[in-house]
């Protein structure tokens, strides 16, 4: 049998690289790459933006008109499917901590021409929303980053009209870990029970209603404000 021996792949010599790099070399390479980013578009804070507004709509009653808020919005993605939702005569709050977010959110929104997007900037222990202002609001892959979630769950509870909703997305702990407490839940452990949500957010005041679970450790869970 004739073994073919592998030519050095030079291409990268140009770039600066130090060292050479054989043909299947590359090529493992660029299969490990491809796993991990599989790996990652599969962790349960990578959720599909799309798949959760399906299931955010319907759950939440969302309806043209309606003012809700994206508390810890990140880059808006979501912000600007529910500002599309309720519509020109809705309105949708953003709020983030850093001013770099708050700027991107305001870009994307101007990017898609929707004029109902009012982004203000977050606060750790309160909404800082307006009181009974919002008919529904929605906290994704957030709340497990909370250091006081008694407060915040006080100032959403105030934030909601009476009969106004909370859907909280988040995730359990990896490897069946536990998270006790908030800094434990931000840093060791990653994420939070969903038990742990139902308790504090219900301490604060709200309603049970539904709770929905998948394969991929995260949760939606559903209250109300009677």
């Amino acid at each position: 049998m004739r073994f073919i021996r592998c030519k050095r792949f030079k291409g990268f010599r140009g770039f600066g690289f130090g060292f050479g790099f054989t043909f299947l070399g590359l090529l493992a390479l660029l299969a490990i790459v491809a796993l991990v980013t599989v790996l990652a578009a599969q962790q349960p804070w990578n959720r599909d933006f799309g798949e959760d507004m399906a299931r955010l709509a319907p759950i939440l009653e969302l309806r043209a008109g309606q003012t809700v808020a994206d508390i810890g919005a990140g880059g808006g993605e979501l912000t600007v499917r529910l500002a599309k939702h309720v519509g020109p005569e809705g309105r949708v709050y953003a709020t983030e901590m850093s001013a770099d977010r708050m700027d991107r959110i305001r870009r994307r929104a101007e990017d898609d021409g929707l004029e109902n997007v009012t982004v203000l900037e977050a606060h750790a222990e309160r909404t800082n929303l307006p009181d009974n202002c919002c008919d529904a609001i929605v906290i994704r892959n957030v709340y497990h980053h909370f250091d006081d979630p008694a407060a915040m769950n006080t100032s959403l509870l105030t934030s909601l009209k009476p009969g106004g909703r909370l859907a909280i997305i988040d995730f359990s702990p990896n490897r069946g870990r536990t998270a006790d407490s908030p800094a434990e839940r931000d840093q060791s452990s990653h994420g939070v029970d969903i038990e742990t949500v139902v308790k504090e957010v219900t301490a604060a005041g709200f309603e049970r209603q539904t709770v929905e679970t998948s394969d991929d450790r995260s949760f939606m869970a559903v209250f109300r404000k009677n």
